[in-house]
């Protein structure tokens, strides 16, 4: 399907519309409403999606949709199926992610800031140098993960799965780990995880384990302890 870029559908109501292998090169979709769309193989690089509904929408299947550089700051992609979807240099700042499959998903360079990633699949998916400040992590998958150089400064990753996730150079200060699974994480550094809010309950290698408990006793504390 195509339609020239910077093509104007802002505010407009695409609800379950079939808009496989569409160019959205450029377009203006401000505030509009894509919940339930199928968006397979779309182009949406540089699209303006900022306060978009998204939820439910299908990127995935063969080629993932491209949203290089697509503005999505507080758009909704709440369930969003998102297999392998290029999203690299997007803006997801403060955009609900909840629930959604980003499984492979290319996140390099994006802006997550602030974003609800709450219990979202990203094994597999590519983080390097995103940012991820402030973001609500609870319970997601990031099981092989690569979040190298990762901004993950004050994010919530209470009981989210690192499980072999690479993490060298990740910014972890004040990060709450509580729960955490960060068994057979890659180029984890003892500094590194001393930054954090807390370790309580959470898992870890032994060799990282030992020597953390030795020297910083209090990230292993409990909120009443």
């Amino acid at each position: 399907m195509g339609i020239p870029g910077r093509t104007h559908l802002r505010g407009a109501n695409l609800i379950g519309a079939k808009l496989q292998g569409a160019d959205f090169q450029e377009a203006d979709l401000v505030k509009t409403n894509l919940e339930g769309a199928d968006l397979r193989g779309a182009n949406l690089k540089k699209a303006d999606l900022r306060g978009s509904n998204l939820s439910d929408t299908h990127l995935l299947e063969g080629k993932g949709a491209n949203l290089q550089g697509a503005n999505l700051q507080e758009a909704n992609l709440q369930g969003a199926s998102l297999v392998k979807t290029n999203l690299e240099q997007a803006n997801l700042e403060k955009a609900n992610l909840q629930l959604a499959n980003l499984h492979l998903a290319n996140l390099k360079g994006a802006n997550l800031k602030k974003a609800n990633l709450q219990v979202a699949n990203l094994e597999g998916a590519h983080l390097q140098g995103t940012n991820l400040e402030e973001a609500d992590l609870y319970g997601a998958g990031l099981q092989e993960a690569n979040l190298q150089e990762a901004n993950l400064r004050g994010a919530n990753l209470y009981g989210a799965d690192l499980h072999k996730a690479h993490l060298m150079r990740a910014d972890l200060e004040k990060a709450n780990l509580e729960g955490a699974n960060l068994t057979g994480v890659h180029d984890l550094s003892i500094e590194q995880v001393s930054k954090v809010k807390t370790l309580y309950n959470a898992k870890l290698d032994e060799e990282i384990l030992i020597p953390l408990r030795e020297k910083y006793p209090a990230l292993f504390k409990g909120p009443e302890e």
